[in-house]
């Protein structure tokens, strides 16, 4: 099969995501982009074809929301202190764009997991596609997975699970390249 991609310039673009908010706070994502990342995120393996993701966009004062929306689970759990919970409340206004990304659940616990895989995979094609556009992109995880506020803000079943906070935006500057070990590989015969 000719992917049209060799190794090398996969393994280039692989190499050249970096994980950063350094962005144009001004220049938002535009919606088609979004589309196209997460429709990219759809290739991602999915054993039982349950396409479990869910995806919800969210820019201007629903990036606010968002903040206020985990904040409150936060406070009703009593998660964290009130310097956490405040945090919270402003750091999704730090890119013009935030994508949450969710997983369908599943009564069986291995399609449960595999589920999540699934999106964690997508989540990674998504990244990828984001850094091929020129994107910053930074991944990090949503202070509670099943905030039932956040859930409903982004349109998701109060039983689906949130795998991914995404910040995207333009960028405006760069980071280091991280160093990375060399990975361990035990070869058996």
């Amino acid at each position: 099969m000719d992917s049209g991609l060799d190794f090398d310039s996969f393994a280039r673009l692989a190499r050249a995501r970096r994980t950063h908010m350094i962005v144009d706070r001004d220049r938002p994502v535009g919606d088609d982009v979004i589309g196209q990342l997460c429709e990219l995120a759809t290739w991602a393996p999915c054993h039982k074809k349950t396409w479990p993701w869910r995806f919800a966009s969210l820019t201007g004062d629903a990036r606010a929301r968002l903040g206020e929306a985990f904040a409150a689970d936060m406070a009703d759990r009593d998660f964290g202190d009130e310097g956490k919970r405040e945090k919270t409340r402003t750091k999704y206004t730090r890119t013009p764009n935030i994508l949450v990304v969710g997983c369908a659940p599943d009564a069986k616990p291995t399609i449960h997991d595999e589920n999540r895989d699934a999106v964690a995979a997508g989540v990674q094609n998504l990244l990828l596609g984001a850094t091929a556009l020129g994107l910053a992109s930074f991944w990090s995880t949503p202070p509670l997975i099943d905030s039932p506020c956040a859930l409903d803000l982004c349109g998701f079943a109060a039983d689906d699970r949130i795998v991914a906070v995404i910040y995207l935006g333009h960028p405006n500057g760069t980071v280091e390249v991280p160093v990375r070990p060399t990975p361990a590989v035990t070869h058996l015969t």
